[in-house]
């Protein structure tokens, strides 16, 4: 028997849509190292409520009631926020 998963749906929206965003062109010149990145889906992630669920089927319903034009918009904006705040103040080493 497996053992559960707590998993936090709103994270996985989050990373997917952090590396979306800074892969795509409107970022291309942001930095792209980890602990930029990692910083981005913190930042973003303290300012969205979380979805923790513990189950795949569970895990499955909460994304397809996160993954609405509203939702997405709230989160895009929280990491667009973020952006901007790391782009101010990274701590990187370069």
């Amino acid at each position: 028997m497996t053992q559960p998963v707590l998993v936090n749906v709103t994270e996985e929206i989050v990373r997917g849509l952090v590396s979306f965003l800074l892969h795509g062109t409107e970022y291309q010149t942001f930095c792209h190292c980890e602990q930029c990145e990692m910083d981005i889906v913190a930042i973003a992630l303290n300012a969205l409520p979380p979805k923790y669920v513990a189950s795949k089927e569970s895990r499955d319903a909460a994304f397809e009631r996160l993954n609405t034009p509203e939702h997405i918009e709230e989160i895009n904006k929280q990491i667009i926020r973020a952006i901007h705040i790391v782009g101010r103040n990274p701590r990187h080493n370069k």
